[in-house]
Protein backbone atom coordinates (compact mmCIF):
# COMPACT_ATOMS: atom_id res chain seq x y z
CA UNK A 1 0.00 0.00 0.00
CA UNK A 2 1.72 3.44 -0.81
CA UNK A 3 2.62 5.56 2.15
CA UNK A 4 0.44 8.46 2.86
CA UNK A 5 3.58 10.91 2.48
CA UNK A 6 3.79 9.83 -1.27
CA UNK A 7 0.54 11.75 -1.80
CA UNK A 8 1.37 15.68 -1.67
CA UNK A 9 -1.42 16.35 -4.39
CA UNK A 10 -3.88 15.41 -2.08
CA UNK A 11 -2.15 16.90 0.73
CA UNK A 12 -2.67 20.47 -0.53
CA UNK A 13 -6.33 19.98 -2.39
CA UNK A 14 -8.87 21.51 -0.14
CA UNK A 15 -11.27 18.90 -1.70
CA UNK A 16 -9.21 16.31 0.24
CA UNK A 17 -9.35 18.39 3.74
CA UNK A 18 -11.49 16.62 6.53
CA UNK A 19 -14.26 17.82 8.83
CA UNK A 20 -11.69 17.52 11.41
CA UNK A 21 -9.43 19.75 9.28
CA UNK A 22 -7.16 16.62 9.02
CA UNK A 23 -5.43 16.05 5.86
CA UNK A 24 -4.35 12.59 4.30
CA UNK A 25 -1.20 13.04 5.54
CA UNK A 26 -2.77 13.05 9.36
CA UNK A 27 -5.93 10.97 8.30
CA UNK A 28 -7.08 7.61 10.26
CA UNK A 29 -4.34 5.51 11.03
CA UNK A 30 -6.70 2.41 10.98
CA UNK A 31 -7.84 2.89 7.11
CA UNK A 32 -6.37 0.42 4.29
CA UNK A 33 -6.26 2.59 1.27
CA UNK A 34 -4.13 5.46 0.38
CA UNK A 35 -6.17 7.66 -1.71
CA UNK A 36 -8.56 9.92 0.48
CA UNK A 37 -11.54 9.64 -1.43
CA UNK A 38 -11.38 5.98 -1.13
CA UNK A 39 -11.20 6.34 2.23
CA UNK A 40 -14.29 7.79 2.14
CA UNK A 41 -15.76 5.25 -0.02
CA UNK A 42 -14.80 2.28 2.52
CA UNK A 43 -15.65 4.11 5.52
CA UNK A 44 -19.04 4.71 4.18
CA UNK A 45 -19.61 0.91 3.20
CA UNK A 46 -18.19 -0.22 6.47
CA UNK A 47 -20.98 2.09 8.82
CA UNK A 48 -23.31 0.11 10.63
CA UNK A 49 -25.79 3.06 8.77
CA UNK A 50 -25.02 1.44 5.45
CA UNK A 51 -25.42 -2.26 6.51
CA UNK A 52 -29.09 -1.35 7.83
CA UNK A 53 -30.10 -0.42 4.04
CA UNK A 54 -30.74 -3.92 3.69
CA UNK A 55 -34.25 -3.63 5.95
CA UNK A 56 -35.41 -0.21 4.72
CA UNK A 57 -37.83 -0.12 2.01
CA UNK A 58 -37.54 1.03 -1.32
CA UNK A 59 -41.05 1.10 -3.09
CA UNK A 60 -42.24 -2.06 -0.58
CA UNK A 61 -40.74 -3.67 2.45
CA UNK A 62 -38.14 -6.29 1.76
CA UNK A 63 -39.82 -8.50 4.63
CA UNK A 64 -43.24 -8.61 2.99
CA UNK A 65 -42.79 -9.27 -0.41
CA UNK A 66 -42.03 -12.60 -0.02
CA UNK A 67 -40.08 -12.32 -2.85
CA UNK A 68 -36.86 -10.72 -3.97
CA UNK A 69 -37.03 -6.82 -4.82
CA UNK A 70 -34.91 -4.25 -4.51
CA UNK A 71 -34.26 -2.29 -0.80
CA UNK A 72 -32.38 1.08 0.15
CA UNK A 73 -28.75 -1.00 0.36
CA UNK A 74 -28.88 -2.66 -3.53
CA UNK A 75 -30.53 0.78 -4.46
CA UNK A 76 -27.30 2.38 -3.62
CA UNK A 77 -25.25 -0.44 -4.88
CA UNK A 78 -26.54 0.12 -8.15
CA UNK A 79 -26.34 3.81 -7.80
CA UNK A 80 -22.96 3.72 -6.98
CA UNK A 81 -22.33 1.80 -9.60
CA UNK A 82 -23.64 4.01 -12.11
CA UNK A 83 -22.18 6.89 -11.00
CA UNK A 84 -19.07 5.42 -11.36
CA UNK A 85 -19.33 4.74 -14.87
CA UNK A 86 -20.45 8.44 -15.68
CA UNK A 87 -17.61 10.11 -13.90
CA UNK A 88 -14.86 7.28 -15.87
CA UNK A 89 -16.80 8.64 -18.80
CA UNK A 90 -16.84 12.13 -18.47
CA UNK A 91 -12.83 11.84 -17.30
CA UNK A 92 -12.45 10.16 -20.46
CA UNK A 93 -13.56 12.78 -22.58
CA UNK A 94 -10.48 15.17 -23.52
CA UNK A 95 -12.60 17.93 -24.48
CA UNK A 96 -13.97 17.83 -20.78
CA UNK A 97 -10.59 17.55 -19.02
CA UNK A 98 -10.42 21.52 -19.16
CA UNK A 99 -14.53 22.14 -18.46
CA UNK A 100 -14.39 19.37 -15.11
CA UNK A 101 -11.55 21.36 -13.52
CA UNK A 102 -12.97 24.83 -13.64
CA UNK A 103 -15.87 23.46 -12.19
CA UNK A 104 -14.05 21.89 -8.77
CA UNK A 105 -13.41 18.46 -10.37
CA UNK A 106 -14.97 14.83 -11.30
CA UNK A 107 -13.24 12.27 -9.47
CA UNK A 108 -14.57 8.81 -9.49
CA UNK A 109 -14.23 7.26 -6.35
CA UNK A 110 -15.75 10.82 -4.64
CA UNK A 111 -18.81 9.98 -7.08
CA UNK A 112 -19.39 6.01 -5.68
CA UNK A 113 -18.52 7.12 -2.37
CA UNK A 114 -21.45 9.89 -2.27
CA UNK A 115 -23.56 7.67 -4.22
CA UNK A 116 -23.14 4.91 -1.67
CA UNK A 117 -24.20 7.61 1.15
CA UNK A 118 -26.75 9.26 -0.36
CA UNK A 119 -29.48 7.15 0.82
CA UNK A 120 -27.92 6.58 4.49
CA UNK A 121 -30.71 9.07 6.11
CA UNK A 122 -33.87 7.46 4.91
CA UNK A 123 -35.67 6.46 7.73
CA UNK A 124 -38.09 2.89 7.73
CA UNK A 125 -40.50 2.39 5.16
CA UNK A 126 -38.71 4.85 2.17
CA UNK A 127 -40.28 8.08 1.46
CA UNK A 128 -43.22 6.92 3.45
CA UNK A 129 -41.45 7.24 6.67
CA UNK A 130 -40.21 10.31 5.56
CA UNK A 131 -43.18 12.42 4.95
CA UNK A 132 -44.85 10.87 7.88
CA UNK A 133 -40.98 11.95 10.21
CA UNK A 134 -41.27 15.43 8.73
CA UNK A 135 -45.00 15.54 9.45
CA UNK A 136 -44.23 14.78 13.16
CA UNK A 137 -41.04 16.82 13.24
CA UNK A 138 -42.77 20.05 12.52
CA UNK A 139 -45.95 20.03 13.69
CA UNK A 140 -45.61 17.56 16.73
CA UNK A 141 -41.97 19.01 18.20
CA UNK A 142 -41.40 22.53 16.79
CA UNK A 143 -38.78 21.42 14.29
CA UNK A 144 -38.84 24.17 12.20
CA UNK A 145 -36.55 22.32 9.11
CA UNK A 146 -38.66 19.03 10.26
CA UNK A 147 -37.34 15.75 8.63
CA UNK A 148 -35.54 15.39 5.30
CA UNK A 149 -33.63 11.99 4.28
CA UNK A 150 -30.90 13.80 2.22
CA UNK A 151 -30.33 16.30 5.06
CA UNK A 152 -30.63 12.84 7.28
CA UNK A 153 -27.80 11.43 5.62
CA UNK A 154 -25.92 14.73 5.83
CA UNK A 155 -26.13 14.43 9.85
CA UNK A 156 -25.36 11.10 9.99
CA UNK A 157 -21.65 11.36 7.71
CA UNK A 158 -20.87 14.66 9.90
CA UNK A 159 -22.63 13.90 13.08
CA UNK A 160 -24.59 11.02 14.38
CA UNK A 161 -21.97 8.12 12.98
CA UNK A 162 -19.57 7.27 15.44
CA UNK A 163 -17.39 5.48 13.74
CA UNK A 164 -15.00 7.57 12.76
CA UNK A 165 -11.48 8.77 14.03
CA UNK A 166 -12.88 11.39 16.32
CA UNK A 167 -16.16 9.44 17.15
CA UNK A 168 -18.16 12.13 15.65
CA UNK A 169 -19.19 11.26 12.22
CA UNK A 170 -17.18 9.92 9.12
CA UNK A 171 -14.46 12.80 9.01
CA UNK A 172 -15.22 12.24 5.25
CA UNK A 173 -13.08 14.45 2.86
CA UNK A 174 -14.78 17.78 1.68
CA UNK A 175 -15.00 16.47 -1.74
CA UNK A 176 -17.37 13.68 -1.01
CA UNK A 177 -19.42 15.45 1.74
CA UNK A 178 -19.93 18.07 -1.41
CA UNK A 179 -21.03 15.54 -3.64
CA UNK A 180 -23.97 14.12 -0.82
CA UNK A 181 -25.49 17.78 -1.14
CA UNK A 182 -27.83 17.02 -3.54
CA UNK A 183 -29.70 19.80 -2.28
CA UNK A 184 -27.27 22.38 -1.29
CA UNK A 185 -28.89 24.41 1.21
CA UNK A 186 -31.18 24.46 4.29
CA UNK A 187 -35.23 24.51 4.76
CA UNK A 188 -35.03 27.75 5.19
CA UNK A 189 -32.18 29.30 6.03
CA UNK A 190 -28.66 29.80 3.73
CA UNK A 191 -27.66 30.31 1.22
CA UNK A 192 -28.62 34.41 0.84
CA UNK A 193 -30.89 34.78 -1.28
CA UNK A 194 -32.38 31.35 -0.53
CA UNK A 195 -32.62 29.76 -3.73
CA UNK A 196 -36.70 29.12 -2.88
CA UNK A 197 -37.38 32.70 -3.63
CA UNK A 198 -36.27 32.27 -7.39
CA UNK A 199 -38.33 32.89 -10.37
CA UNK A 200 -37.13 29.46 -11.64
CA UNK A 201 -35.89 27.69 -8.24
CA UNK A 202 -33.41 24.77 -8.43
CA UNK A 203 -35.48 21.30 -8.31
CA UNK A 204 -36.68 20.62 -5.17
CA UNK A 205 -36.01 24.60 -3.76
CA UNK A 206 -39.85 25.73 -4.32
CA UNK A 207 -41.92 25.64 -1.41
CA UNK A 208 -44.86 22.80 -1.66
CA UNK A 209 -48.32 24.22 -3.28
CA UNK A 210 -50.08 23.25 -0.12
CA UNK A 211 -47.13 24.22 2.37
CA UNK A 212 -46.90 27.69 1.54
CA UNK A 213 -43.64 29.56 4.30
CA UNK A 214 -42.75 25.72 5.21
CA UNK A 215 -39.35 26.54 2.94
CA UNK A 216 -38.38 24.40 0.47
CA UNK A 217 -39.65 21.12 -0.46
CA UNK A 218 -35.81 19.59 -0.57
CA UNK A 219 -32.85 20.60 1.12
CA UNK A 220 -29.79 18.52 1.95
CA UNK A 221 -28.27 19.96 5.66
CA UNK A 222 -30.47 21.47 8.79
CA UNK A 223 -29.66 23.88 10.65
CA UNK A 224 -27.40 21.65 13.21
CA UNK A 225 -25.03 21.28 10.07
CA UNK A 226 -25.09 24.27 8.16
CA UNK A 227 -21.48 25.07 9.31
CA UNK A 228 -20.80 21.18 8.03
CA UNK A 229 -21.98 22.22 4.36
CA UNK A 230 -20.84 25.81 4.51
CA UNK A 231 -16.94 23.79 5.13
CA UNK A 232 -17.86 21.32 2.37
CA UNK A 233 -18.51 23.78 -0.27
CA UNK A 234 -15.65 26.05 0.70
CA UNK A 235 -13.19 24.31 -1.68
CA UNK A 236 -15.87 25.38 -4.49
CA UNK A 237 -16.37 28.87 -3.88
CA UNK A 238 -16.16 31.00 -6.96
CA UNK A 239 -16.36 28.07 -9.12
CA UNK A 240 -20.12 27.33 -8.71
CA UNK A 241 -23.73 29.55 -7.38
CA UNK A 242 -24.12 28.46 -3.67
CA UNK A 243 -27.04 26.72 -4.77
CA UNK A 244 -25.55 24.34 -7.63
CA UNK A 245 -24.55 21.35 -7.35
CA UNK A 246 -21.13 20.10 -8.01
CA UNK A 247 -20.23 17.99 -10.70
CA UNK A 248 -19.88 15.06 -8.30
CA UNK A 249 -23.23 15.85 -6.78
CA UNK A 250 -24.89 16.17 -10.18
CA UNK A 251 -23.25 13.14 -11.13
CA UNK A 252 -24.57 11.05 -8.03
CA UNK A 253 -28.28 12.74 -9.10
CA UNK A 254 -28.16 11.21 -12.30
CA UNK A 255 -27.09 8.19 -11.61
CA UNK A 256 -30.08 7.79 -8.09
CA UNK A 257 -32.46 8.81 -11.48
CA UNK A 258 -31.40 6.01 -13.66
CA UNK A 259 -31.06 3.26 -11.38
CA UNK A 260 -34.82 4.30 -10.08
CA UNK A 261 -36.28 4.65 -13.49
CA UNK A 262 -34.77 0.89 -14.12
CA UNK A 263 -34.92 -1.52 -11.67
CA UNK A 264 -38.65 -0.76 -9.93
CA UNK A 265 -39.96 -1.67 -13.20
CA UNK A 266 -37.82 -5.16 -12.63
CA UNK A 267 -39.49 -5.42 -9.52
CA UNK A 268 -42.83 -5.15 -10.25
CA UNK A 269 -42.72 -7.24 -13.64
CA UNK A 270 -40.93 -9.78 -11.03
CA UNK A 271 -43.64 -9.43 -8.83
CA UNK A 272 -46.79 -9.45 -11.48
CA UNK A 273 -47.60 -5.76 -10.71
CA UNK A 274 -46.61 -3.61 -13.78
CA UNK A 275 -49.25 -5.77 -16.08
CA UNK A 276 -48.91 -5.75 -19.78
CA UNK A 277 -52.69 -4.89 -20.56
CA UNK A 278 -52.64 -1.59 -18.65
CA UNK A 279 -49.42 -0.03 -19.65
CA UNK A 280 -49.83 -1.08 -23.28
CA UNK A 281 -53.38 0.63 -23.42
CA UNK A 282 -52.09 3.95 -21.44
CA UNK A 283 -49.08 4.19 -23.81
CA UNK A 284 -50.61 3.24 -26.90
CA UNK A 285 -54.17 5.40 -26.64
CA UNK A 286 -52.03 8.29 -26.57
CA UNK A 287 -49.23 7.81 -29.21
CA UNK A 288 -52.77 7.01 -31.16
CA UNK A 289 -54.95 9.94 -30.06
CA UNK A 290 -51.76 12.36 -29.23
CA UNK A 291 -53.44 15.32 -31.48
CA UNK A 292 -56.99 15.47 -29.78
CA UNK A 293 -55.68 15.04 -26.10
CA UNK A 294 -53.44 18.00 -27.05
CA UNK A 295 -56.56 19.79 -27.52
CA UNK A 296 -58.56 18.67 -24.36
CA UNK A 297 -58.55 21.23 -21.22
CA UNK A 298 -56.37 20.25 -18.24
CA UNK A 299 -59.58 20.06 -16.71
CA UNK A 300 -61.13 17.57 -18.27
CA UNK A 301 -57.79 15.09 -18.68
CA UNK A 302 -58.11 15.31 -15.24
CA UNK A 303 -61.33 13.97 -14.53
CA UNK A 304 -60.67 11.27 -17.07
CA UNK A 305 -57.21 10.61 -16.00
CA UNK A 306 -58.17 6.88 -15.22
CA UNK A 307 -58.91 6.55 -18.97
CA UNK A 308 -55.93 5.43 -20.85
CA UNK A 309 -53.67 8.09 -22.71
CA UNK A 310 -55.09 11.17 -20.09
CA UNK A 311 -52.03 10.61 -17.59
CA UNK A 312 -49.44 11.02 -19.99
CA UNK A 313 -50.67 13.84 -21.73
CA UNK A 314 -50.58 15.27 -18.32
CA UNK A 315 -47.29 14.41 -17.60
CA UNK A 316 -46.25 15.74 -20.87
CA UNK A 317 -47.90 18.86 -19.73
CA UNK A 318 -46.21 19.02 -16.38
CA UNK A 319 -42.75 18.98 -18.30
CA UNK A 320 -43.28 22.09 -19.90
CA UNK A 321 -44.32 23.71 -17.14
CA UNK A 322 -41.72 22.19 -14.80
CA UNK A 323 -39.32 22.17 -17.25
CA UNK A 324 -39.80 23.59 -20.57
CA UNK A 325 -35.87 24.50 -20.94
CA UNK A 326 -35.34 20.86 -21.68
CA UNK A 327 -38.92 19.42 -22.97
CA UNK A 328 -39.20 18.92 -26.79
CA UNK A 329 -42.66 17.24 -28.45
CA UNK A 330 -41.07 14.96 -30.55
CA UNK A 331 -38.54 13.63 -28.45
CA UNK A 332 -41.14 13.03 -25.52
CA UNK A 333 -43.17 11.21 -28.95
CA UNK A 334 -40.22 9.82 -29.71
CA UNK A 335 -39.59 8.53 -25.32
CA UNK A 336 -43.38 7.16 -25.87
CA UNK A 337 -42.60 5.20 -28.70
CA UNK A 338 -39.26 3.56 -27.46
CA UNK A 339 -40.71 2.77 -23.68
CA UNK A 340 -43.37 0.86 -25.31
CA UNK A 341 -41.20 -1.23 -27.90
CA UNK A 342 -38.79 -2.26 -25.36
CA UNK A 343 -41.43 -2.11 -22.38
CA UNK A 344 -44.61 -3.16 -22.92
CA UNK A 345 -43.53 -5.24 -26.44
CA UNK A 346 -40.54 -6.48 -25.05
CA UNK A 347 -40.31 -7.10 -20.84
CA UNK A 348 -43.46 -7.11 -20.08
CA UNK A 349 -44.85 -9.41 -23.26
CA UNK A 350 -43.95 -12.35 -21.50
CA UNK A 351 -45.36 -12.87 -17.74
CA UNK A 352 -42.32 -13.41 -15.33
CA UNK A 353 -42.10 -17.12 -14.51
CA UNK A 354 -39.03 -17.69 -13.06
CA UNK A 355 -37.31 -19.53 -15.83
CA UNK A 356 -33.81 -18.91 -17.25
CA UNK A 357 -35.33 -17.33 -20.25
CA UNK A 358 -37.40 -14.85 -18.02
CA UNK A 359 -34.57 -13.92 -16.07
CA UNK A 360 -32.89 -13.33 -18.98
CA UNK A 361 -34.96 -10.60 -20.19
CA UNK A 362 -35.01 -8.87 -17.15
CA UNK A 363 -30.99 -8.52 -17.25
CA UNK A 364 -30.85 -7.81 -20.96
CA UNK A 365 -33.63 -4.70 -20.23
CA UNK A 366 -31.71 -3.83 -16.72
CA UNK A 367 -28.09 -3.67 -18.75
CA UNK A 368 -29.17 -2.27 -22.50
CA UNK A 369 -31.40 0.46 -20.56
CA UNK A 370 -28.82 1.76 -18.06
CA UNK A 371 -25.87 1.54 -20.81
CA UNK A 372 -28.00 3.92 -23.07
CA UNK A 373 -29.13 6.07 -19.97
CA UNK A 374 -25.09 6.11 -19.36
CA UNK A 375 -24.05 6.71 -23.11
CA UNK A 376 -26.57 9.78 -23.10
CA UNK A 377 -24.93 12.05 -20.56
CA UNK A 378 -22.65 15.18 -21.21
CA UNK A 379 -21.81 18.26 -19.28
CA UNK A 380 -23.24 21.88 -19.00
CA UNK A 381 -21.23 24.57 -18.61
CA UNK A 382 -24.03 26.86 -17.94
CA UNK A 383 -26.92 25.23 -16.91
CA UNK A 384 -30.58 26.45 -15.69
CA UNK A 385 -31.36 26.83 -12.39
CA UNK A 386 -33.54 23.58 -12.56
CA UNK A 387 -30.03 21.33 -13.93
CA UNK A 388 -26.91 20.21 -12.60
CA UNK A 389 -23.77 20.70 -14.90
CA UNK A 390 -24.77 16.71 -16.01
CA UNK A 391 -27.18 16.56 -17.59
CA UNK A 392 -28.62 13.59 -19.83
CA UNK A 393 -29.16 14.33 -23.60
CA UNK A 394 -32.46 14.83 -24.28
CA UNK A 395 -33.61 12.32 -25.45
CA UNK A 396 -32.73 10.05 -22.82
CA UNK A 397 -33.60 12.61 -20.43
CA UNK A 398 -37.42 12.23 -21.79
CA UNK A 399 -36.60 8.52 -22.03
CA UNK A 400 -36.50 8.41 -17.79
CA UNK A 401 -39.46 10.65 -17.85
CA UNK A 402 -41.84 8.41 -19.52
CA UNK A 403 -40.29 5.40 -17.33
CA UNK A 404 -40.39 6.99 -13.83
CA UNK A 405 -44.25 7.87 -15.42
CA UNK A 406 -45.00 4.44 -15.78
CA UNK A 407 -43.68 3.18 -12.11
CA UNK A 408 -45.76 5.98 -10.76
CA UNK A 409 -48.91 5.26 -12.55
CA UNK A 410 -48.69 1.86 -12.66
CA UNK A 411 -47.12 0.84 -9.31
CA UNK A 412 -47.47 3.88 -6.53
CA UNK A 413 -50.52 4.75 -7.21
CA UNK A 414 -52.02 1.32 -6.26
CA UNK A 415 -55.05 1.22 -3.73
CA UNK A 416 -53.73 -1.76 -2.43
CA UNK A 417 -49.85 -0.30 -2.48
CA UNK A 418 -51.67 2.71 -0.61
CA UNK A 419 -54.00 0.60 1.99
CA UNK A 420 -50.13 -1.43 3.56
CA UNK A 421 -48.51 2.37 3.68
CA UNK A 422 -51.15 3.71 5.56
CA UNK A 423 -50.94 1.57 7.90
CA UNK A 424 -46.68 2.06 8.09
CA UNK A 425 -47.69 5.76 8.20
CA UNK A 426 -49.46 4.84 11.77
CA UNK A 427 -47.27 2.75 12.98
CA UNK A 428 -44.16 5.36 12.25
CA UNK A 429 -46.43 7.89 14.23
CA UNK A 430 -47.41 5.50 17.34
CA UNK A 431 -43.81 4.56 17.72
CA UNK A 432 -42.70 8.30 18.24
CA UNK A 433 -45.43 9.11 20.80
CA UNK A 434 -44.15 5.87 22.98
CA UNK A 435 -40.55 6.86 22.60
CA UNK A 436 -41.71 10.69 23.42
CA UNK A 437 -43.75 9.31 26.61
CA UNK A 438 -40.66 7.47 27.34
CA UNK A 439 -38.05 10.01 26.59
CA UNK A 440 -40.49 12.43 29.08
CA UNK A 441 -40.90 9.46 32.09
CA UNK A 442 -38.29 10.64 34.82
CA UNK A 443 -39.19 7.97 36.64
CA UNK A 444 -37.37 6.09 33.58
CA UNK A 445 -34.78 8.67 32.73
CA UNK A 446 -32.32 6.12 33.62
CA UNK A 447 -33.35 2.98 31.83
CA UNK A 448 -33.82 4.46 28.57
CA UNK A 449 -32.10 2.82 25.39
CA UNK A 450 -28.06 4.08 25.24
CA UNK A 451 -28.71 5.39 21.96
CA UNK A 452 -31.54 6.90 22.58
CA UNK A 453 -29.84 8.82 25.76
CA UNK A 454 -26.63 10.10 23.70
CA UNK A 455 -28.95 11.22 20.95
CA UNK A 456 -30.57 13.52 23.28
CA UNK A 457 -26.77 14.69 24.45
CA UNK A 458 -25.80 15.41 21.45
CA UNK A 459 -28.53 17.32 20.35
CA UNK A 460 -28.82 19.12 23.17
CA UNK A 461 -25.31 20.53 22.90
CA UNK A 462 -26.44 21.51 19.23
CA UNK A 463 -30.03 23.69 19.99
CA UNK A 464 -28.87 25.32 23.28
CA UNK A 465 -25.48 26.64 21.11
CA UNK A 466 -27.76 27.75 18.50
CA UNK A 467 -30.27 29.57 20.89
CA UNK A 468 -27.29 31.31 22.06
CA UNK A 469 -25.29 32.03 19.13
CA UNK A 470 -27.99 32.23 15.96
CA UNK A 471 -31.27 31.98 17.36
CA UNK A 472 -33.01 33.14 13.75
CA UNK A 473 -32.15 29.79 12.63
CA UNK A 474 -34.49 28.28 14.95
CA UNK A 475 -37.09 30.28 14.02
CA UNK A 476 -40.11 28.47 11.65
CA UNK A 477 -42.39 29.81 9.30
CA UNK A 478 -44.36 32.40 12.52
CA UNK A 479 -40.68 34.09 12.68
CA UNK A 480 -40.42 33.29 16.67
CA UNK A 481 -37.56 32.27 17.70
CA UNK A 482 -37.56 29.31 20.43
CA UNK A 483 -34.94 30.75 22.97
CA UNK A 484 -36.83 29.29 26.34
CA UNK A 485 -35.39 26.40 28.17
CA UNK A 486 -38.94 24.19 27.62
CA UNK A 487 -39.09 25.47 23.52
CA UNK A 488 -35.15 24.21 23.28
CA UNK A 489 -36.25 21.06 25.34
CA UNK A 490 -38.90 20.67 22.78
CA UNK A 491 -36.36 20.86 19.92
CA UNK A 492 -34.17 18.47 21.53
CA UNK A 493 -36.45 15.49 22.38
CA UNK A 494 -37.92 15.81 18.77
CA UNK A 495 -34.58 16.17 17.10
CA UNK A 496 -33.24 12.57 19.41
CA UNK A 497 -36.77 10.99 18.95
CA UNK A 498 -36.21 11.58 15.30
CA UNK A 499 -32.72 10.85 14.82
CA UNK A 500 -33.23 7.54 16.80
CA UNK A 501 -36.33 6.26 14.65
CA UNK A 502 -34.53 7.17 11.47
CA UNK A 503 -32.01 4.94 12.46
CA UNK A 504 -34.18 2.00 12.83
CA UNK A 505 -34.75 -1.02 9.80
CA UNK A 506 -38.93 -1.65 9.06
CA UNK A 507 -38.61 -4.58 11.05
CA UNK A 508 -36.64 -3.12 13.77
CA UNK A 509 -39.50 -0.46 14.01
CA UNK A 510 -42.37 -2.62 14.17
CA UNK A 511 -40.99 -4.94 16.58
CA UNK A 512 -39.41 -1.96 18.98
CA UNK A 513 -43.36 -0.84 19.02
CA UNK A 514 -44.85 -3.91 19.53
CA UNK A 515 -42.48 -4.33 22.72
CA UNK A 516 -43.45 -0.80 23.82
CA UNK A 517 -46.97 -1.40 23.44
CA UNK A 518 -47.15 -4.97 24.96
CA UNK A 519 -48.13 -6.38 22.11
CA UNK A 520 -45.11 -9.52 22.47
CA UNK A 521 -44.51 -11.86 25.43
CA UNK A 522 -40.89 -12.12 24.18
CA UNK A 523 -38.09 -10.44 26.25
CA UNK A 524 -35.43 -10.37 23.28
CA UNK A 525 -35.95 -9.25 19.93
CA UNK A 526 -34.59 -7.35 16.90
CA UNK A 527 -34.85 -4.15 18.69
CA UNK A 528 -31.06 -3.99 18.58
CA UNK A 529 -30.65 -0.49 17.44
CA UNK A 530 -27.30 1.95 16.35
Amino acid sequence: MPDQDFLPDHDTDPRARRRSGRTPRTAGATDLAANPFRVDHDRVATSPFFARLAGVTQVISPTGSGLLVHNRLTHSLKVAQVARAIAERLNDRPELTGVLDKLGGCHPDVAEAAALAHDLGHPPFGHLGEQVLDRIARHRFGLPDGFEGNAQSFRIVTTTDVRGPAAVGLDLTAAVRAALLKYPWGRLAHPEPHPRTFAAPPRGAAEPADAPGTGSAKFSAYVTELEDLVQARAPFVGRLEPWQQTVEASVMDTADDIAYAIHDLEDFHRLGVLQHATVAAELGSWRRNAVELAGASTAELTAQSRRPGRSLELLRRRLHAKDAWAVDDEAFAAAVARVHSELVDGLLAVPFDGSVEAEQAVAQFSAGWTARLVDGVGVLTEPSTRSGHVVLASQQWHEVQVLKFVHRRFVLLRPDLALHQRGQARLLGTLVEALDAWLGDRHEADRLPRRLHDLVELADGEYRALAAREPRLLAGATGEHPTGRDEVRALVRGRAVVDFVASLTDSQAVALLDALSGRTGQLWTDTFVL
